[in-house]
């Protein structure tokens, strides 16, 4: 059963929150975080990422960027641009997103949860970018992101929920790109507990976005406990940021694909060999929009398709039968090559949230690519994989809105 516990939040003043929330590090290059800090300079992008504190061209995986980003934390709230709340609270974040909005938790997760599997991943990590949050959250002592969890509806956690966002919000704006957000603060003990209790009835919870800072977390909570040998679990760092949104709240967007450089096979043998798994239908001169799972919109050539899987194609397997297996085993990979799609740099994997003009754009400015519409992951498409120990292809599933970092932090 799920581990939750309340926090002593360290989070921005009320006048800053707006100027401070950032978009999670990862959703930026480098280059672009500095034109946003450079715009904003009260952005947590310069504390998450810290390299925009530099002249451009420093690793920005050398010790001092790390360094850099926990003195910053530490300046900001010496300055009062951060306050710490006196005692442990639970926080309720709700972002609105085009009239829908997805109510959540902002607790402390456990990493034993996560080790023994209460908390489940359906995604795979990269070192590299482990190792990067590592360092991150080890340095600062402290969580800066939080992780987004799902759990399946709990009508006990959505009753005390509801009566928390009655009230006033502690926070309350909407940020440049539309998405309504507000913040409440849970410091009632009556109602801290009833939180508590409802969750050690919940049997799962599904990491939805930050693998990889969850994965970091955890090593961080191991390396921790090492360093500290007479460790009791109760310390702070046995626990990482989260926020818990129940399932029926949230919506996955499609991922798209992109294969560059296609080679020289002809577009006709391109279609008879998708006539193997596909039904093959030409839609006029654009992306078609896949309607159904089994469908996907492949742009071509000036041309639009739309791939229909055969009954043969289809797997009843949690993983092989994903949209996205299918397009990998009978089209990425026998017919272009795409033996692993994390690593071939042919690959270009496109959110959904930034519609299906950006394929055609990216195909019709460049000579031998495809591009490919799916149709979105289901959220129980998800769960069903991660409740059987499985993984997911790479990117997947896209979740929309993202949280913002910097809103709460968790100090260990």
């Amino acid at each position: 059963m799920a581990v939750i516990r309340p926090f002593q939040g360290i989070r921005p003043a009320l006048e800053l929150v707006r100027d401070i929330a950032a978009l999670p590090y990862d959703v930026y290059s480098s280059q672009e975080a500095r034109k946003i800090v450079e715009k904003n300079p009260r952005s947590f992008l310069k504390i998450d990422r810290a390299e925009t504190q530099f002249p451009e061209g420093i690793n920005i995986y050398a010790p001092q960027v790390y360094e850099k980003a926990a003195e910053t934390l530490r300046k900001m709230r010496d300055d009062g641009e951060f306050v710490q709340d006196s005692a442990p609270c639970y926080y309720i974040y709700s972002l609105t997103m085009d009239g829908r909005a997805q109510t959540g938790l902002m607790c402390c997760a456990s990493a034993d949860d996560y080790l023994n599997q209460v908390i489940k991943k359906h995604e795979n990590t990269r070192e590299d970018k482990e190792q990067d949050r590592i360092r991150h959250v080890d340095v600062c002592s402290a969580h800066t992101g939080p992780i987004f969890l799902i759990y399946r509806t709990n009508e006990e956690v959505q009753r005390s929920i509801r009566a928390v966002t009655e009230g006033a919000p502690l926070y309350d704006f909407t940020g440049d790109d539309g998405i309504l957000h507000q913040m409440w603060k849970v410091e009632d003990a009556g109602t801290i507990a009833k939180l508590t209790d409802a969750f050690a009835n919940v049997e799962s919870l599904y990491v939805a976005d930050g693998h990889h800072r969850a994965a970091s977390a955890v090593k961080v909570a191991l390396k921790r406990r090492e360093e500290n040998p007479g460790y009791t679990g109760e310390e702070e760092f046995n626990y990482f940021l989260s926020v818990l949104f129940p399932e029926e709240q949230l919506k996955i967007y499609d991922y798209n694909r992109v294969v560059h450089n296609i080679g020289d096979k002809a577009e006709d043998t391109v279609l008879i060999e998708l006539e193997k798994s596909f039904q093959v239908d030409q839609i006029g001169d654009t992306v078609y929009k896949p309607q159904k799972k089994g469908e996907v919109g492949m742009y071509l050539k000036g041309c639009g398709y739309r791939l229909t899987v055969r009954p043969e194609a289809y797997s009843f397997d949690p993983v092989e039968g994903l949209d996205v297996s299918i397009l990998q085993n009978e089209v990425l990979c026998p017919i272009f090559g795409i033996q692993n799609p994390k690593t071939d740099e042919r690959m270009e994997f496109v959110g959904g949230i930034r519609g299906l003009e950006v394929l055609k754009e990216i195909v019709d400015n460049e000579e031998g690519a495809a591009a490919f519409a799916m149709y979105p992951t289901s959220l129980e498409e998800l769960l069903r994989v991660a409740d059987a120990g499985r993984l997911m292809p790479p990117k997947s599933t896209w979740f929309e809105p993202k949280l913002r970092s910097g809103m709460v932090i968790h100090e260990f």
